[in-house]
């Protein structure tokens, strides 16, 4: 027996990756178990929350034209289609940056008593900004972090630049402490580049982490609660045919994605069992992508993505269909154990 009945799925977002993030929401609401759930698409951009479809059991996906799209009620979050209110009872969150990905409407759902498909308001905040995460981690000592430097806009860029170069020497990437899809992260070669490197992150948010270059295999994992335990999904491997994984990599083919990935199986267990140990250390919920360098030194953090890329082509149901795993089964371990 089903605990939900009615599943809103929320996507689009305030950020650079709004489109992703419609993908990735269009995707996960065609694959939600439509014979146990009904499913309702929520367009949410801006603080306009609009059904876009619906989907109810057993029954044909209904689109709402552009200009007739029902407003979500925020204050029980609710909808009313044709005369009926529906009362949505489960989210599943598809926002990849904010205000979906930073906690906001975690912090909302939380408020309404509303239970949802990712981390917990605390959690998200936590993790999507990359210094706070890093600086979380640190001391657990489950993963080796890169070397870094924090500057907030309105401090000498130039001091900084200077400081970090000597601090961290060259190369170093040069990124938005919050966000994802690659968008405002630059490779900086010389010290010259690295201000305006800093400046154009600044273009995504605030504050700016500089990272030392680590030389390395590039790796991701999933993990995800199944009820009982934490379970990690198989290794990717991700050979980008640019200097780094960068947002053309990622979404306009220029990358080999290897799942499973070939390696040992030593390697392969230190990966997962990595990716499970962060996974509970930080107190994630649903589904989430934990991103690594495997160097001569050992395997180093890069991120945690809280709410993974989830189109066909996405990383995650690359994961979920190497493990042998039915993706609307997967989706439904998620919905009932979030």
């Amino acid at each position: 027996m089903a605990k939900y009945n009615s599943i809103a799925v929320i996507y689009g977002s305030d950020s650079s990756e709004w489109e992703v993030s419609c993908r990735s929401g269009e995707f996960v609401a065609s694959r939600i178990d439509d014979t146990v759930y009904s499913v309702f698409e929520i367009f949410a951009r801006f603080g306009k929350w609009q059904l876009v479809a619906y989907r109810k059991k057993d029954s044909m996906r209904v689109i709402f034209p552009e200009e007739a799209r029902p407003e979500i009620n925020k204050n029980d979050f609710s909808v009313n289609v044709y005369g009926e209110k529906i009362q949505f009872d489960y989210a599943y969150i598809m926002q990849h940056g904010f205000p979906g990905e930073n906690g906001l409407v975690q912090g909302y759902l939380e408020m309404l008593g509303i239970p949802f498909s990712s981390c917990s308001s605390f959690v998200s905040a936590v993790v999507f900004d990359k210094y706070s995460c890093k600086t979380y981690l640190k001391d657990s000592h489950l993963v080796k972090m890169a070397e870094d430097a924090f500057v907030r806009q309105g401090d000498d860029v130039e001091a900084f630049s200077r400081e970090a170069v000597e601090k961290l020497g060259l190369p170093v990437f040069v990124k938005p402490t919050s966000g994802g899809s690659s968008f405002g992260i630059t490779k900086v070669k010389t010290s010259s580049e690295l201000p305006e490197a800093v400046n154009y992150a600044f273009s995504e948010t605030p504050t700016v982490i500089v990272e030392k270059a680590v030389n390395g295999r590039e790796f991701t994992c999933a993990a995800y609660s199944d009820g009982n335990s934490v379970e990690a999904l198989p290794v990717i491997e991700i050979v980008s045919e640019n200097e780094y994984f960068d947002y053309d990599a990622k979404y306009n083919g220029h990358s080999d994605e290897i799942c499973p990935a070939r390696i040992s199986a030593e390697v392969t267990e230190l990966i997962q069992d990595t990716t499970k140990r962060i996974y509970g250390r930080l107190g994630c919920k649903g589904v989430v992508r934990i991103d690594y360098i495997l160097s001569e030194e050992g395997l180093y953090f890069i991120e945690v993505n809280t709410i993974p890329g989830m189109t066909s082509a996405s990383l995650v149901p690359k994961m979920v269909r190497a493990a042998g795993l039915d993706i609307t089964a997967f989706l439904s371990t998620i919905i009932e154990n979030s």
